[in-house]
């Protein structure tokens, strides 16, 4: 076995909506358990990173997205792997989120982010994030 630790490519969408985010915990028996996060998961070999978030946010919250840029990237080590973090800016094109293969889902401002404990990635990313200037549209 090599002592490499192995990457794992993750993609996540911020999804906001009247000002608000939409964040998701992680199921009691995932790894980081009960966490929470933006949605999204792993990029599949020969995916591309908007295939990959329309497939988990519909798995996941049963919902159709549409993926539009990059906002931000991190790279996170935990102990037997690396995180590599890629948040994409998206909006729900069809249906109401619902919880499907997560363990709850709430819409909360960024204000609210500091009452959520989130995933030590997804912690990382929301400092840049939060640094974003609001869109006047």
């Amino acid at each position: 076995m090599s002592a490499e630790h192995q990457t794992i490519r993750v993609v996540a969408a911020v999804i906001e909506q009247d000002g608000k985010y939409l964040i998701t915990q992680r199921r009691e028996r995932a790894a980081l358990p009960l966490l929470w996060e933006f949605p999204g998961g792993k990029v599949e070999q020969g995916e591309s990173d908007s295939d990959a978030l329309q497939r988990e946010i519909l798995h996941r919250l049963g919902v159709q997205i549409g993926v539009g840029e990059l906002i931000s990237f991190v790279t996170h080590p935990y102990d037997h792997y690396a995180v590599e973090l890629y948040l994409y800016s998206c909006s729900i094109e069809s249906g109401e989120p619902e919880v499907r293969a997560v363990n709850d889902f709430r819409w909360v401002t960024s204000d609210e982010f500091e009452s959520y404990d989130f995933t030590p990635a997804d912690e990382s990313s929301m400092s840049k994030l939060l640094g974003l200037a609001p869109n006047p549209e």
